[in-house]
């Protein structure tokens, strides 16, 4: 089963569901298994992760590829010419919506699997690889749209033409497997008894199923030319209301990483308690949300700028919440860095929201360095904690040489990128010729830009390779296992027959 008990990586024992085909360890372990945690369901998860990782890293690198073109094309402009009608404009959506739709969701997608999926099913893996790509192929055919030149120009709502129901089918073909495993997991509990937490855990399910079924319509709505978010009259940009949606959103997301990976709390006497003041505080945050105006308000309200503040809190919240739980020691600088880069999210956000920031700064270059900072800086250190999380444990082949090499190289040339964009805001806003003409200091800075840039690419590249290079080591390791595996599944198979 998934992620909502699942915590032997951590070295915890918690008691099995009734959904489990009622395969303890005991009985694992008379099928081939070797105590807690191991045996079939332990092979497909890590089969899951290590799926996921390669569509996840593998959008990373494409992206940041383009991204370092990009960045190529603002030294040397001349690059543009010799590439079209490929030019500049055309690559830009690639490389955001790479980002979003790749890099930042990608991760998500594969913890719904990990979450839902019934993984002592025989296919269950499969029913991933074909959820997975559907979703890599809405983004290739996306990306050949774009590259010929149809977009709407709204940021990451750039699906148009033919490509438009892309990605909503691929959400289709999602939220159909999460489905199908989430009816199977209720009709075996139905042929056992049935815990309360069981019932809860298959109530939670459903209402999760709910909330994502109108996304694939909202998003194929939201994409429509005629549909267009409110903009703050003072600066032409996102609104305070906007932004405190949005950011509420990864929190809420984020916050949910633990009970949906199973990872235990470090005090369980301190679960509940914890819990409740975490889903209270995120309860008030939404509810603050609601009571701002959320038409085309100006950043001078005062509505605006309290409402936003209000983020503040989830500096302390967000720490409090998330050491709160025994992560593994491989995700734990990664949460590190997360809070970090958080920190400075929430800070800076504000401030150059507010009236006499927010207006110099607005399309400057200053943007571009808050955007990296949320993409490159937390929602990076999140999913990378996520991936690994996915993880059952370390697999016997698994090859981490580099993983902190990769982890630095990132996160310093991350922090000196972030100094670059933010000190070519200060070249536009002081001189703004330099920026149209080439000056010196903006060719300084556009080269440093592209060598931090270099750094980070080869950090994803080794992240992708040692993706492929684990799984090509769990599949040596099951060659060994495979006769006890298969005994495992066909102890499986017969079950399912007994309860059917």
């Amino acid at each position: 089963m998934g992620g909502w008990w699942t915590s032997e990586r951590h070295g915890v024992e918690r008691p099995r569901r009734s959904h489990e085909f009622h395969m303890t360890n005991d009985a694992l372990a008379e099928n081939g298994g070797g105590g807690p945690g191991s045996g079939v369901s332990q092979d497909q998860r890590r089969a899951l992760a290590r799926t996921t990782q390669r569509h996840a890293f593998g959008w990373l690198v494409a992206a940041n590829l383009v991204g370092l073109g990009l960045s190529l094309i603002l030294i040397w402009p001349e690059l543009n010419d010799l590439m079209a009608p490929l030019t500049y404009g055309r690559w830009m959506p690639v490389h955001l919506n790479g980002q979003l739709y790749g890099w930042c969701a990608l991760p998500l997608v594969g913890l719904l699997l990990f979450a839902f999926l019934d993984l002592r099913h025989p296919q269950a893996v499969i029913h991933a690889q074909i959820a997975l790509a559907a979703w890599t192929l809405a983004l290739v055919a996306g990306s050949a749209s774009w590259l010929m030149g149809n977009t709407s120009g709204k940021l990451f709502l750039d699906w148009q033409g033919w490509a438009r129901p892309l990605l909503p089918a691929a959400m289709v073909v999602l939220w159909t497997v999460l489905a199908a495993h989430g009816w199977w997991c209720w009709r075996v509990r139905t042929g056992g008894p049935t815990a309360p937490r069981d019932t809860w855990t298959h109530a939670m399910r459903a209402g999760l199923l709910s909330m994502l079924l109108p996304l694939p319509a909202l998003i194929h709505w939201s994409s429509g030319p005629d549909v267009y978010p409110a903009v703050n009259p003072g600066t032409g940009g996102a609104t305070g209301a906007s932004l405190l949606g949005s950011t509420l959103g990864m929190v809420t997301i984020f916050g949910a990483l633990p009970l949906l990976l199973g990872v235990p709390r470090a005090k369980p006497s301190a679960m509940r308690v914890g819990t409740w003041f975490f889903g209270l505080a995120l309860v008030a945050s939404w509810f603050v949300y609601g009571m701002i105006d959320h038409g085309h308000a100006s950043h001078e309200s005062r509505d605006q700028i309290l409402g936003l503040g209000t983020l503040f809190i989830w500096i302390p919240l967000a720490w409090t919440h998330l050491s709160a739980y025994a992560w593994a020691a491989r995700a734990r600088p990664w949460l590190a860095a997360a809070f970090g880069w958080w920190t400075l999210l929430v800070v800076t956000g504000w401030l150059t929201f507010l009236p006499g920031w927010s207006d110099p700064l607005k399309f400057t270059h200053a943007l571009v360095a808050h955007a990296h900072l949320a993409m490159a800086g937390f929602v990076t250190a999140i999913n990378q904690a996520l991936l690994l999380s996915l993880e059952p444990g370390e697999s016997p082949g698994r090859r981490s040489k580099g993983a902190d090499a990769a982890f630095w190289v990132w996160q310093g040339s991350l922090a000196l990128q972030l100094i670059t964009l933010f000190s070519l805001a200060l070249v536009e806003s002081l001189d703004l010729a330099d920026l149209f003409y080439a000056g010196p200091w903006t060719t300084l800075l556009f080269a440093l830009r592209a060598i931090t840039g270099t750094a980070m690419l080869v950090a994803s590249a080794c992240w992708l390779r040692r993706a492929w290079q684990n799984g090509a080591s769990d599949r040596e390791t099951e060659k060994t296992e495979s006769p006890r595996s298969a005994k495992a599944s066909t102890t499986i198979c017969q079950e399912r027959s007994e309860i059917r």
